[in-house]
């Protein structure tokens, strides 16, 4: 599934997308859950974007949990920020206005079990000028969780 190809701190693990389609993962085990939230939207902040969106996913999977017949917590934690370059949105729309469809660029963060790593990562983005979009996430990411 993902290709693990090094480890920070032996805690840091990074994982990177094995096919196009697959996103791109960092699972650490040295901070919490809400450091690296509070990490992440600080390198968001930091980096002059604005939060557009903050999609609470654990909590409404365990709201809605019985309404759809779910049995299992799928997350203890889980939240998608969605946010949007202007610099980097203009230049992937006039190379292709059909790049409208990354945005707003999204990164997430979820922990299973209050025991398992947390994840956060962002979708792999295809070749050409949606590769500095990656490149930008993937920097966001890293600021995160403290690894530039």
């Amino acid at each position: 599934m993902h290709k693990f190809l090094a480890s920070f701190a032996a805690t840091c693990v990074i994982a990177t997308a094995a096919h196009a389609n697959d996103p791109v993962i960092y699972e650490v085990t040295d901070q919490s859950y809400d450091d690296i939230m509070f990490g992440l939207e600080n390198a968001l902040i930091d980096a002059g974007l604005v939060i557009s969106e903050h999609n609470h996913i654990a909590e409404m999977l365990e709201r809605t949990k019985a309404d759809v017949g779910g049995t299992e917590t799928v997350f203890v934690h889980a939240d998608v920020l969605g946010f949007c370059s202007a610099d980097l949105s203009r230049k992937a729309m006039e190379a292709d206005p059909l790049n409208i469809r990354f945005c707003p660029y999204q990164i997430f963060a979820y922990q299973q079990t209050n025991d398992s790593p947390v994840v956060i990562g962002y979708d792999s983005l295809p070749d050409g000028v949606m590769q500095d979009v990656q490149q930008f996430l993937d920097r966001l990411t890293r600021d995160a969780i403290g690894l530039d």
